[in-house]
């Protein structure tokens, strides 16, 4: 019985759902990270007396650092192994994070945040793709989806931090910085106990290896070992040049253009909205209390938005949930360029953040099940990189635009990206409903 299968039979267990609570915990504090940037903005801009184009580079800062983390994380992982990576990237994390929040001026601030974004841009890149090959088909779209889920708690942790601790005292913006961080050493603990992923070790080579993981996660869930057979060994692991090349050839090259689109799109959309929510809305004449408030509510959304794609993942199938939440989120940010009520405002905020982020679970569960074991890891990280260079541009570009185009010229342009992302999945995305991973790589 080939790895593969024996991982196919297994039933849901208290195994999978470890996976899911450790890898998901990762994601909230990604999440966390990504987000706290967005509350203590207004604080650090009246601090240092930045210009709109200043706070525009402080904002990309962390994603400078996110695209080279998710870039050079995919490529590790697949050479080397995905555990590892997940481990250093925490740490990195942490570091630039209480960095950051001893920072006694911007530039210095914008350096530990592309430090705190390497460790966020690898444990993100990787954390997908290393746990979806523990899980069978019937149960991964739905897994996937609640572990993407996660981000969303660590974003209503960011809004309720920002609002507890930045508006009342000149330092506040340092403790809730600082407290980002803090739990992310007790995840690291957790964590030595995870296992490598069976699928990877074989694709290396490593079969008697693999046969011992399995066997372990076997035992936990109460299903007898076969017999360790030998197979033949065909490991093939190409120089990084290679390993793109790969992705480039005349399989993947459809699927690699269509992940890189659609993660552009999405990723310029999502944090052209969230780093700059509080910052706009007071810019459109809420208090910085009455802002944070609506933040609040805002980023609240994002949870059913999640799980909800989540249950949409596994009985509608990954590309039908992604295009709808894309579609709906589209309509949505064109409701928030054109309403002028406050009311108004924040039914559609909250509108726009429970599709963009049920899109979210979608591209999460979706894109690492499109490309084969030895190069998942791989076409992961650099379409997380190259969505990474739209959170970098997004900052940069509402901060330049906003002043010209207004409110309804930065959610025009969130409409029309996040429109294009919706026909590029549309056209070119292949299915992968009820499919095994290895049937969709063996289809390269």
């Amino acid at each position: 019985m080939s790895i593969a299968d024996r991982l196919e039979r297994l039933s849901f267990s208290g195994f999978h759902y470890r996976l899911l609570f450790l890898g998901g915990a990762g994601y909230c504090f990604d999440g966390l990270d990504g987000a706290i940037l967005a509350f203590v903005m207004p604080a650090l801009q009246h601090l240092w007396g930045l210009s709109m184009a200043q706070l525009g580079l402080l904002g990309s800062g962390a994603f400078f650092g996110y695209f080279i983390g998710a870039l050079s994380a995919g490529l590790v992982a697949d050479r080397w192994g995905r555990r590892s990576v997940m481990m250093w990237a925490l740490a990195c994390y942490c570091v630039g994070s209480l960095v950051s929040a001893l920072c006694m001026n911007w530039h210095g601030f914008v350096l530990a945040r592309v430090v705190a974004g390497l460790g966020t841009g690898a444990e993100s890149a990787i954390i997908a793709p290393y746990l979806s090959e523990f899980v069978p088909r019937r149960y991964r779209g739905v897994f996937t989806g609640a572990l993407a889920g996660f981000f969303s708690f660590g974003f209503v942790g960011a809004s309720l931090l920002g609002y507890a601790l930045v508006p009342g005292s000149a330092n506040g913006w340092r403790w809730a910085v600082g407290l980002t961080a803090c739990p992310v050493v007790m995840l690291l603990w957790w964590r030595r106990a995870l296992p490598e992923s069976p699928r990877w070790l074989e694709s290396m080579g490593r079969s008697k290896a693999a046969h011992s993981v399995l066997c372990g996660i076997e035992k936990s869930v109460g299903v007898v070992s076969p017999a360790y057979e030998p197979g033949a060994v065909t490991l093939e692991r190409p120089s990084v040049g290679g390993q793109f090349a790969r992705l480039w050839g005349s399989g993947l090259r459809r699927v690699t253009a269509m992940s890189w689109v659609l993660w552009l799109s999405v990723t310029f959309s999502y944090y052209a909205f969230f780093s700059w929510l509080p910052t706009l809305l007071i810019a459109r004449g809420f208090t910085i209390t009455h802002s944070f408030g609506f933040s609040i509510a805002i980023c609240v959304a994002q949870i059913p938005g999640y799980f909800s794609a989540g249950f949409c993942n596994e009985y509608f199938g990954r590309k039908a949930t992604v295009v709808t939440y894309l579609a709906a989120a589209m309509l949505s940010a064109v409701a928030m360029a054109l309403v002028s009520s406050s009311g108004g405002i924040l039914a559609a905020g909250m509108l726009l953040s429970f599709f963009m982020n049920g899109a979210f679970a979608g591209l999460y569960a979706y894109t690492p099940e499109i490309f084969p074991t030895v190069l998942r890891a791989t076409g992961m990280g650099s379409a997380s990189a190259v969505g990474r260079t739209g959170a970098i541009a997004a900052p940069l570009l509402i901060g330049a635009l906003y002043p010209r185009a207004g409110f309804a010229g930065v959610f025009g342009l969130t409409a029309l990206i996040l429109l294009a992302g919706a026909l590029s999945i549309l056209i070119f995305g292949p299915s992968t409903v009820n499919r095994s991973l290895e049937e969709i790589g063996d289809a390269y």
